[in-house]
């Protein structure tokens, strides 16, 4: 049987550690489950997910020159393989992105219709809250002058 990275073979643990679990993969092949790749929970204690002879399906990460083969058991059965991971990441475009449902479900979003403003039109709008804002701030603070000359004192 030929073995290559990628491939989901079922195999027999032959012995468990405490940092993972060795694994008979048939033909004289031998693989090890490392702790992390055991389930996608935390594992505290690995004898509870895995005992010696029982027989387990595992994805075959990675092959060294020296013989070594590194092992997943959480990959092999669970639907969160590479494959399922790049669906996830592919979003639809934003127009085809429905609006959050409001609790009442009585308002609609709509998107603000852009109104083709010129340059100059935008700019003196906002010069004009710019002042507003800085007339609030002298208000509010009538020894703010007062205040620079002496430093504060």
């Amino acid at each position: 049987m030929q073995l290559t990275v990628g491939d989901i073979v079922e195999g027999k643990i032959t012995a468990v550690k405490d940092y993972g679990v060795f694994v008979d993969l048939g033909e004289g092949k031998f693989g090890m489950v490392h702790i992390s790749e055991i389930a996608k929970s935390y594992v505290s204690d690995i004898r509870e997910f895995a005992r010696e002879g029982d027989a387990v399906k595992v994805k075959i990460l990675n092959m060294s020159d020296d013989g070594k083969v590194s092992l997943s058991i959480k990959q092999a059965t669970e639907p969160g393989t590479n494959e399922a991971r790049q669906e996830k990441r592919e979003r639809k475009p934003l127009a085809q992105r429905s609006a959050p449902p409001a609790p009442d479900g009585s308002y609609v979003w709509t998107a603000k219709k852009s109104e083709s403003a010129s340059f100059e039109d935008m700019m003196s709008k906002f010069k004009a809250t710019s002042d507003e804002k800085f007339s609030d701030l002298k208000r509010k603070n009538p020894d703010a002058k007062r205040n620079r000359r002496t430093g504060g004192r």
